[in-house]
């Protein structure tokens, strides 16, 4: 695919946080929630456009299962930052529902709610089975969920619903997204005119056939004039390559532990990663992190000038798993330096 917008400066684009709201090895979720308030105030403080968090079920380092009650709180404890989330898994809730917690969170925080949508379980095939219940809900149905709750927060999509109200939420104007890491989700926010977020933190080598697909099929719409796309990446900035290196083995670690079919906590860095995989996990891992950047402040700004220039993104939301809170915080605000530069 042809690079677009190869013109735009880091400067240029707004920057938003990802939060998985990680639970450390010997942590609590409720320290977890306050070191993600913590970190949401600073980057409202820094200068970031929006904090989102993702819905994740059973799985023990991830503490932001109700990813409404969340985003709730966060929002509670800031003033300024638009918050929402990267994503609800649609196929996991009934429409009504997802249109009543975020009406209810728009009409509490005004001006300041994403609704960012994914068709994943978030989750194993086990846990999705006991959140939907009906086994034969699925992704499938993904495009006529997003129909239906469109249609609840605007009745004027889906007349058909017009015996059903979403109260709060109906008549209010909340952000949809749709997210995905492959063609699917890709295409539908094309189709529907939809701003659309891909999991390049994860999906690296599905990034721009992703892209493609939702610009060739984009159709302008009431919300949309022409694309707009928000791209992941995992970004570990330190004061010194050999300590962002380290840093950034904890998320290795939490990937090796999906790689085995084991999710646990989110662990300490170690000095030696490779020690602890075979071949193979090492190749998985590396993989599934192909997006990286890691390093220095002037090294990750290379890093993300090059993604910038081979996507043409409207704008990047990062992802930081970083064990010790306050490496976090530092990692953060040296991108604000970056991107203020």
């Amino acid at each position: 695919m042809p690079k677009e917008n190869t013109s735009k400066e880091l400067k240029d684009i707004p920057f938003s946080v990802l939060d998985l709201a990680p639970i450390i090895e010997g942590g609590t979720a409720a320290e977890s929630f306050r070191y993600s308030l913590q970190l949401a105030q600073k980057a409202e403080e820094w200068g970031f456009n929006r904090y989102w968090v993702a819905e994740h079920h059973s799985m023990p380092g991830i503490a932001s299962s109700a990813t409404s009650v969340v985003i709730g709180y966060i929002a509670s404890g800031t003033e300024n930052i638009r918050v929402g989330s990267g994503g609800i898994m649609l196929p996991n809730h009934p429409p009504l529902v997802i249109a009543e917690q975020f009406g209810s969170l728009e009409s509490m925080y005004p001006g300041r709610i994403d609704l960012g949508l994914g068709r994943a379980p978030g989750t194993d095939h086990i846990t999705s089975r006991a959140l939907r219940r009906d086994v034969k809900v699925n992704g499938e149905n993904f495009p006529e969920q997003v129909a239906e709750l469109r249609g609840y927060l605007d009745p004027s999509l889906e007349p058909y619903q017009l015996n059903v109200h979403a109260v709060p939420g109906e008549g209010l104007t909340i952000p949809i997204w749709l997210l995905g890491s492959s063609g699917f989700s890709a295409r539908l926010a094309g189709e529907l005119g939809l701003p659309f977020s891909f999991a390049s933190h994860f999906a690296a080598e599905n990034t721009l056939p992703a892209l493609d697909i939702y610009r060739t099929h984009f159709q302008p719409s009431q919300v949309l004039d022409e694309p707009y796309v928000m791209l992941g990446a995992n970004v570990i900035i330190a004061d010194s390559e050999e300590k962002a290196n380290m840093l950034a083995t904890s998320q290795q670690q939490q990937f090796l532990s999906l790689v085995r079919g084991k999710p646990g906590r989110l662990q300490p860095p170690v000095d030696d990663i490779n020690a602890l995989m075979t071949d193979y996990e090492r190749l998985a891992i590396k993989d599934k992190l192909n997006s990286s950047m890691v390093g220095t402040p002037s090294l990750v700004k290379e890093k993300l000038q090059s993604f910038l220039d081979d996507t043409g993104a409207d704008e990047i939301i990062v992802n930081s798993q970083i064990f010790d809170h306050h490496d976090r915080l530092r990692s953060y605000e040296l991108l604000a330096g970056i991107i203020k530069e």
